[in-house]
């Protein structure tokens, strides 16, 4: 395997993740249209728009399209490094599908600003998603990692855990960016509770009072569908929190002893992860979407989503090649990696 190659996709990754932050940093600080024009930046190049005026909103706006042509930039040097490196067609092919995906992305991104279209940014932001999570299985089938995948006897079981935790993640981060694009207050201000109950009371009547009761503190009217977004958000929290934590202990149990060390690794930093995430989504709603923490929230949810994409696809490795090998072939293999 390639080092500069494994080196070079996991930084693009890295830098993908500093993307998707300076995204949630635009939106949460409201500076998603502080640049009207595109691609241009108020009629300049943007590589040539003056550093003296990259203030406020601006500043985001202007420097989150900068880190995006370099992510574009670096994606184009990767799918031809792997066209020309890479015997695997699916990897080569992988590449390619990234630089379609980036494509399409900056696409999107502009006609966010030209079309004023806040779906149009959901679709965005999942999109950024998508893409880190191909980077992270390109970044990774160049790993020693994926080399020693072969290594196990993964139950089937233990990999589906893995990518229905992976797949509430991502569904999870959609519900958040649909939340974010609306460009309002939070729908609901309290937590654990919603409005002092489990289960919120969205009646006519009560709706008309929570909204009196936001309106005295200046706060944006809400309608029953947006504290449900909400509602669903939390609930799909709860659903990912348990998945996470029944793969960490899965994981450990006697049949899968012959998992992988990095699987043992990255779940436990997957559960760490989830306490971070946790903490972080009741500090958002705590301090009323305060942009820090907001954003802090995305990019740990982003780094979330690649640790199980990173775990789902190791698993399935183990599951596609085992069959394949018998148990005196595993324990040479074994015996090999381990001289």
């Amino acid at each position: 395997m390639n080092p500069w190659l494994r080196r070079f996709a996991w930084l693009l990754a890295a830098l993908t993740l500093f993307l998707i932050c300076s995204g949630g940093m635009v939106t949460n600080k409201g500076g998603g249209l502080a640049v009207a024009d595109w691609p241009t930046t108020f009629g300049y190049n943007m590589f040539l728009f003056p550093v003296s005026q990259w203030v406020g909103g601006i500043f985001f706006e202007h420097t989150h399209r900068l880190i995006a042509s370099a992510v574009g930039f670096l994606t184009i040097i990767l799918s031809i490094w792997l066209w020309r490196a890479e015997t695997r067609s699916w990897l080569r092919w992988s590449g390619v599908a990234a630089l379609g995906a980036v494509v399409l992305q900056g696409v999107l991104g502009g006609l966010r600003v030209t079309m004023l279209k806040d779906d149009i940014g959901i679709f965005h932001a999942c999109l950024a998603q998508a893409f880190f999570g191909l980077l992270i299985v390109i970044a990774l089938a160049l790993s020693d990692t994926w080399r020693r995948a072969v290594v196990s006897n993964l139950r089937s079981s233990t990999a589906r855990i893995a990518i229905a935790a992976t797949a509430l993640i991502y569904l999870q981060l959609g519900l958040g960016a649909t939340m974010r694009h609306q460009h309002r207050d939070l729908a609901i201000l309290d937590f654990p509770a919603a409005y002092g109950k489990a289960i919120p009371d969205v009646s006519a009547g009560a709706l008309s009072a929570i909204n009196q009761w936001r309106e005295a503190r200046a706060l944006s009217e809400v309608s029953a569908g947006q504290i449900w977004l909400q509602m669903a958000h939390r609930f799909v929290a709860l659903l990912i929190a348990t998945a996470v934590i029944a793969f960490w202990f899965v994981i450990r149990r006697s049949a899968s002893a012959a998992a992988p060390p990095a699987l043992r690794t990255l779940s436990t930093w997957w559960l760490l992860l989830l306490a971070v995430q946790i903490t972080l989504g009741a500090w958002t709603i705590w301090s009323n979407k305060a942009a820090d923490i907001a954003t802090a929230h995305v990019a740990v949810g982003a780094t979330m989503l690649a640790f199980g994409v990173a775990i789902s696809a190791v698993a399935l490795r183990c599951r596609s090649v085992v069959p394949r090998i018998s148990s005196h072939e595993t324990a040479a293999i074994a015996d090999g990696l381990h001289a």
